[in-house]
């Protein structure tokens, strides 16, 4: 997983010594709530019907064990016990009290965990495959690159407050685990006949009262040149997208509008003047984030192992193998799926000790290492 460096944690610090003093205004009646919604949006913060809820992001939907514990702790002290895990690699906390919020957003803080920018018209928490880095189909880590646009996109100012809210999402695997056609800007990369990889380019996807399925306006873009068409997608939506109507105001529908060739034109305008500059990728910058990202210590270990063969001759044990459990890049590992979705209740519910539970079970046998998706 990626190891947070000393700017990562302070600006996350300062985000929440900004944000107490926000609250503090608010409570005191120095900030209506009109006045306070902007500030508590670009910290993730809504306003429920009975209650404040606080949206915490996963990059990439991976998590620590410490992580989770910290999140069960949230849950517990802050919350009615409970979160909900979320289809874009987010928890929900729905009953924290507003005066408390600040307190939370440090315990979240001191783990490494945020909500800055998973609420609000802006660039969204970047989500990948939440099997990226162990799948066996991948080409490579996508990982990396989601972390370099959330670098880049983080509290940009000229993306900070778009039309409306836009997510991006990428794959490098055969299988769509990402879902990057039913996003804003879709990323799959693909590599082409002579080995080089790059990423295939979908925009206008969403779902919702208009779903779409992305279009695909750059089939593949070398990877150097990541940072800078994707900018150059959010400046032409910034500046073509409607504000006066919040039902018509995502990308998807001024795709659909403009038309795919259209819009790929605007953006291809655009793009051809910045490409060059600063935003080209320098291998170095891409190499140091890579080293960034924390490997497990894996075994040379054998695939199909007796154990396994002789675990198989219990009917329940083969069905759940079959139902949730998945292959894993190298020989000897596996990838096994915990389902949020109980009988006759709500998917995505995970109770503080059963958060526990998971980081217990991730601690001992997954290199303390958790994937949501």
């Amino acid at each position: 997983m990626y190891i947070y460096d000393d700017f990562d944690r302070t600006l996350v610090d300062e985000r929440v010594r900004e944000f107490r003093d926000q609250v503090t205004r608010r409570l005191s009646g120095e900030l209506t709530e009109e006045e306070f919604k902007p500030l508590r949006l670009m910290n993730g913060v809504y306003l429920q019907l009975h209650a404040y809820m606080l949206r915490i992001a996963i990059p990439y939907g991976t998590l620590s064990s410490d992580q989770m514990r910290t999140l069960a702790h949230v849950a517990r002290r802050y919350d009615r016990n409970y979160g909900h895990f979320t289809t874009r690699q987010n928890i929900q906390f729905n009953w924290i009290k507003l005066e408390e919020l600040p307190d939370a957003m440090a315990d979240l803080a001191r783990a490494g965990l945020h909500g800055m920018q998973t609420s609000g018209n802006c660039v969204r928490n970047i989500t990948t495959d939440q099997w990226a880095g162990v799948a066996p189909d991948e080409i490579e880590d996508p990982r990396i690159w989601a972390e370099l646009l959330r670098q880049h996109l983080t509290l940009h100012p000229e993306f900070s407050f778009l039309p409306r809210k836009f997510k991006i999402a990428l794959t490098a695997s055969a299988h769509d685990r990402a879902a990057v056609k039913i996003h804003d800007v879709g990323l799959h990369m693909h590599r082409n006949g002579v080995g080089e990889t790059g990423f295939e380019v979908m925009v206008g996807g969403g779902l919702g009262r208009t779903p779409f399925l992305g279009k695909t306006i750059k089939p593949l873009l070398p990877k150097r040149d990541l940072l800078s068409y994707v900018e150059a997608i959010m400046r032409t939506y910034n500046q073509y997208g409607r504000r006066d109507n919040i039902y018509k105001a995502r990308i998807k529908i001024l795709v659909h509008e403009l038309g795919a060739e259209k819009f790929a034109r605007e953006v291809e305008e655009e793009w051809q003047s910045i490409k060059d500059g600063a935003l080209a990728l320098d291998p170095t910058v891409v190499a140091d984030i890579a080293a960034r990202f924390r490997y497990p210590d894996y075994e040379a270990l054998e695939d199909n192992p007796p154990e396994l063969a002789q675990a198989r001759a219990d009917n329940r044990f083969r069905v759940w193998l079959d139902n949730s459990v998945a292959n894993h890049k190298l020989p000897g590992y596996a990838i096994v799926t915990l389902s949020l979705k109980p009988e006759g209740g709500p998917p995505g519910d995970a109770t503080a000790q059963q958060m526990d539970a998971i980081a217990d079970l991730a601690e001992r046998y997954s290199f303390g290492e958790i994937r949501v998706g």
